[in-house]
């Protein structure tokens, strides 16, 4: 007999009760339970950042947790990046510089770098290749990825300093 334990979560905003077995990976069970299937398992050792997600407002490696251990939490995943089938600045600057080939590192590239900005908001080209070097990518020279990143950095500087001078830059600020 299987043991399986109840777990509650909210994931991309949306509240859910699930029984789980204790050695189901985070990432299966977002993929296979929940069918956010834009978190793409790579590696399955934590180094390829594919399978990153949101944990708690803190940038995670899916692939390293369980399922049980995310009980309680909050999880954003790249479906959660976007609202109401819109894409989110970040996302429209990765496909303005090109910034993937294939795809498959793609969401966690962009979860790594929403992480990224929302901690470290004015980043120099330094602070942004070291912070992306948490996601791999095999098929890019970075170059585009960088880009992308860059533009979203100067837009956010710009929108706080809209914000600073009283105007909305809410809007403006997700990325």
């Amino acid at each position: 007999m299987t043991e399986v334990r109840k777990i509650s979560l909210t994931v991309n905003g949306e509240r859910y009760e699930c029984e789980v077995e204790p050695r189901l990976l985070l990432s299966d069970f977002l993929r296979e339970n929940l069918g956010l299937t834009g978190t793409h398992v790579g590696c399955e050792h934590g180094i390829c950042g594919a399978c990153t997600i949101l944990f708690n407002g803190q940038g995670t490696r899916s692939c390293l947790m369980f399922a049980v251990q995310a009980d309680g939490a909050r999880i954003d995943t790249i479906e959660g990046l976007s609202k109401s089938g819109v894409l989110s600045r970040l996302q429209e600057l990765f496909s303005k510089h090109r910034a993937l080939q294939c795809g498959f590192c793609t969401p966690g590239m962009l979860v790594v770098a929403h992480d990224f900005l929302q901690h470290c908001p004015s980043p120099s080209d330094e602070e942004i290749r070291q912070g992306m070097s948490a996601a791999l990518c095999r098929c890019t020279g970075y170059r585009g990825i960088v880009s992308a990143v860059t533009e979203a950095s100067r837009e956010l500087r710009h929108a706080g300093s809209d914000e600073a001078a009283g105007g909305d830059a809410g809007k403006a600020r997700r990325i």
